[in-house]
Protein backbone atom coordinates (compact mmCIF):
# COMPACT_ATOMS: atom_id res chain seq x y z
CA UNK A 1 0.00 0.00 0.00
CA UNK A 2 1.57 3.14 -1.05
CA UNK A 3 0.63 6.55 0.28
CA UNK A 4 -0.29 9.56 -1.99
CA UNK A 5 2.16 12.38 -2.73
CA UNK A 6 2.10 14.97 -0.04
CA UNK A 7 0.28 18.39 -0.48
CA UNK A 8 1.71 21.07 -0.77
CA UNK A 9 1.10 24.26 1.89
CA UNK A 10 -0.15 27.57 1.17
CA UNK A 11 2.59 29.79 1.78
CA UNK A 12 0.53 31.47 3.54
CA UNK A 13 -0.06 28.67 5.88
CA UNK A 14 3.49 28.24 6.43
CA UNK A 15 4.18 32.56 7.02
CA UNK A 16 1.28 32.19 10.02
CA UNK A 17 2.48 29.12 11.45
CA UNK A 18 6.28 30.34 11.75
CA UNK A 19 4.99 33.87 12.66
CA UNK A 20 2.43 32.16 15.36
CA UNK A 21 5.69 30.14 16.35
CA UNK A 22 8.14 33.09 17.16
CA UNK A 23 5.20 35.20 18.85
CA UNK A 24 4.76 32.41 20.70
CA UNK A 25 8.55 32.41 21.44
CA UNK A 26 8.97 35.79 22.30
CA UNK A 27 6.03 35.67 24.50
CA UNK A 28 7.48 32.88 26.56
CA UNK A 29 10.61 34.79 27.18
CA UNK A 30 9.36 38.13 27.59
CA UNK A 31 6.88 36.45 30.72
CA UNK A 32 9.59 34.46 31.62
CA UNK A 33 11.50 37.49 32.15
CA UNK A 34 8.99 39.04 34.01
CA UNK A 35 8.07 36.40 36.41
CA UNK A 36 11.92 36.08 37.68
CA UNK A 37 11.73 40.01 38.42
CA UNK A 38 8.89 39.74 40.41
CA UNK A 39 10.32 36.40 42.48
CA UNK A 40 13.40 38.08 42.74
CA UNK A 41 11.76 41.04 44.46
CA UNK A 42 9.66 38.00 46.78
CA UNK A 43 12.96 36.35 47.65
CA UNK A 44 14.41 39.80 48.84
CA UNK A 45 11.47 40.51 51.09
CA UNK A 46 11.25 36.41 52.40
CA UNK A 47 14.86 37.21 53.29
CA UNK A 48 14.09 40.24 55.31
CA UNK A 49 11.03 39.08 57.17
CA UNK A 50 13.24 35.69 57.97
CA UNK A 51 16.19 37.70 59.12
CA UNK A 52 13.46 39.81 61.66
CA UNK A 53 11.61 36.63 62.61
CA UNK A 54 14.78 34.81 63.66
CA UNK A 55 16.00 37.80 65.16
CA UNK A 56 12.59 37.68 67.27
CA UNK A 57 12.64 33.77 68.01
CA UNK A 58 16.31 34.08 69.21
CA UNK A 59 14.98 37.08 71.53
CA UNK A 60 12.44 34.54 72.81
CA UNK A 61 14.99 32.26 73.17
CA UNK A 62 16.86 34.27 75.47
CA UNK A 63 14.02 35.24 77.43
CA UNK A 64 12.80 32.37 77.71
CA UNK A 65 15.89 30.85 78.93
CA UNK A 66 16.70 33.70 81.39
CA UNK A 67 13.09 32.64 82.95
CA UNK A 68 14.21 29.18 83.51
CA UNK A 69 17.68 30.06 84.74
CA UNK A 70 15.87 32.77 87.65
CA UNK A 71 13.14 29.82 87.89
CA UNK A 72 15.50 26.96 89.23
CA UNK A 73 17.76 29.52 91.48
CA UNK A 74 14.88 30.48 92.72
CA UNK A 75 13.33 26.94 93.39
CA UNK A 76 17.02 25.48 94.53
CA UNK A 77 17.10 24.36 98.10
CA UNK A 78 19.78 26.25 100.12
Amino acid sequence: MSLPPPVSVSPLIKFARWTMLSAGILYGVSRQSSLEKKEEKLRVIRAQKKAIKDAKLAEEKKRANEGLLISFSVNEPD
